[in-house]
């Protein structure tokens, strides 16, 4: 009967074992505001739910994620080296690149909280949790494509914003019977905006869709404000998501319309307790990168579940592709067959609330994934 009694314990022991989860994010340079979200997002998770993921204690390792693809792998190596049951994270696409090969791999699950390139090709251990970075220029060109004003773009040259103009053209010329566009006008980094004032003042359009990226997208939001053009502005949501962009950018963005698959004032019952939570424990309204990972932590959560007492990488793995819709802050969503989401998309307009500047949802643009 000792026996008995011991090995019954035991196996109740293994079964409630901590699931252990990587978090890589930058603590340092250009990406660190998003890594804090989503290390916030994260934590708020467990804040909530007992510092839980499906019943089991959780072992928490965080890594940086540094500035270069190489700092991401070595950061990833670590957290593999530390056999973790699953990662999440990631803030730069060219790091989400570099790993990928290494993730598929080591046969880990990595449920990716922001970076999402649409080049990874078929991926098996690689989840999403936030969007394909292609998407706000795709939501955005159906969204003008369906109105009949001309409409014009404007982008630097970075290969950030060819890949939304690219997804932006494809979709407006995808509307039937849309109207015109009236053409791409480049702005290097640093370079004059005149020409483009010139073609907005003379073109007869009625909207334009900006894509700048960093100290660009402030520089090209203060111009076109000084130039005092009137002209309906829309930008990609990542150019004024969280608090530390609309600060940057400042009363130049005021009234810009933007689309991303969150707004904080979304008015459902996960969203009215995250977004309440998530201000009061750590003073301003949540982005889309914080909610994504308060999501990844919930899909994960989901898969603990599902796996029961096989904890190994690949069992959660197959687990998480049985989560099914989740009751998300965004709105319920589920992954695609690419390992990303099928979800709402949002347009939005940076108003006042209050003292406070935020991302206001005007209303639903449709879904993509």
């Amino acid at each position: 009967m000792l026996a008995a009694c011991s090995t019954t314990s035991q196996a109740g022991s293994a079964q409630q074992s901590p699931v252990r989860i990587g978090l890589v994010i930058p603590k340092t340079g250009p990406g660190k505001a998003i890594g804090d979200e989503l290390n916030a997002g994260f934590q708020l998770y467990l804040k909530l739910h007992g510092e839980q993921l499906g019943g089991r204690a959780v072992q928490l390792s965080t890594e940086d994620e540094g500035t270069s693809a190489d700092s991401g792998r070595a950061a990833v190596d670590r957290l593999l080296k530390g056999s973790v049951h699953a990662l999440s994270g990631v803030v730069s696409s060219a790091v989400m690149s570099a790993i990928s090969d290494h993730v598929e791999s080591a046969q880990v699950p990595l449920l990716g909280s922001a970076a999402s390139p649409g080049t990874l090709g078929t991926v098996k251990y690689i989840w999403r949790t936030s969007y394909v970075n292609t998407d706000p220029g795709t939501a955005l060109g159906g969204y003008l494509g369906g109105k009949t004003d001309k409409a014009l773009i404007v982008a630097d040259d970075s290969s950030t914003s060819q890949e939304q103009v690219n997804a932006f053209t494809a979709a407006f010329n995808g509307i039937l019977h849309h109207p015109e566009l009236a053409g791409t006008v480049r702005v290097p980094n640093g370079g004059s905006f005149t020409a483009a004032f010139d073609a907005i003042r003379t073109g007869g359009v009625r909207n334009v869709f900006a894509c700048f990226s960093g100290d660009g997208a402030a520089a090209f939001l203060k111009a076109y404000r000084s130039a005092g053009l009137n002209v309906r502005l829309h930008a990609p949501g990542f150019m004024t998501e969280g608090a530390d962009s609309l600060q940057r950018l400042g009363d130049p963005a005021m009234g810009l319309y933007t689309a991303m698959n969150y707004g904080p004032d979304l008015d459902n019952p996960a969203n009215r307790m995250f977004a309440a939570e998530y201000q009061r424990i750590y003073g301003n309204p949540p982005s889309t990168y914080a909610m994504a990972s308060y999501d990844a932590a919930a899909v994960l959560a989901k898969a603990v579940v599902l796996a029961g007492a096989d904890l190994s990488p690949q069992a959660l793995n197959t687990a998480l592709s049985g989560v099914g819709a989740l009751d998300s802050p965004r709105g319920a969503w589920q992954f695609n067959q690419s390992r990303t989401p099928l979800q709402r998309w949002y347009l939005r307009q940076v108003r006042k609330d209050g003292q406070v500047t935020s991302n206001t949802v005007l209303g639903d643009i449709g879904m993509l994934g």
